[in-house]
C-alpha cells in the first residue's frame, strides 16, 4: 500500500491520499445503496468524515448500536472496539475522509454483504 494507490472493493473503492509511520489518510467512495462490513478493530483508531453524497454510520458497543445519518464535515471518532458499518444513502454515493492509525490488517468482520464475515 502506498500514496496514490486505488483498491477496488465489492462496494465501490478506496484511494490512498497519505500514509507514514504514523496515520493513514484516505478517500472511500461506497457505491449508491451499498455498505462496508459491519466490523470492529481491536488496535486501529480511526476518524470519518463525509465529503459528498449521503451516508449513514451504525455504530456503537455491545448491543447499543445506532443509526446516525451523517452530515457533511461532521466528524466521527471510532475507537478500536467499537463497531461499526458505512452505508451510502444517496443514490450517486457517499466519499467518505477516513484518518486513522496504520494497521491496515486490524479487522473484524462480524457481517458482511459480499461473504467476507470472519475474514
Amino acid at each position: 500500500m502506498k500514496i496514490g494507490d486505488r483498491i477496488d472493493k465489492p462496494w465501490g473503492w478506496e484511494e490512498i491520499l497519505d500514509l507514514n509511520d504514523h496515520y493513514c489518510i484516505k478517500h472511500m467512495f461506497i457505491n449508491g445503496g451499498h455498505r462496508l462490513s459491519k466490523q470492529y478493530h481491536e488496535r486501529k483508531t480511526e476518524s470519518l468524515m463525509l465529503v459528498q453524497g449521503g451516508a449513514e454510520l451504525t455504530w456503537g458497543v455491545d448491543d447499543r448500536e445506532q443509526v446516525v445519518p451523517m452530515q457533511l464535515a461532521q466528524l466521527f471518532p471510532i475507537p478500536p472496539g467499537m463497531i461499526h458499518r458505512l452505508k451510502a444513502t444517496a443514490d450517486q454515493g457517499a466519499l467518505i475522509l477516513e484518518v486513522s492509525t496504520r494497521e491496515a490488517d486490524d479487522i473484524v468482520r462480524v457481517e458482511d454483504d459480499y461473504g467476507r464475515a470472519g475474514t
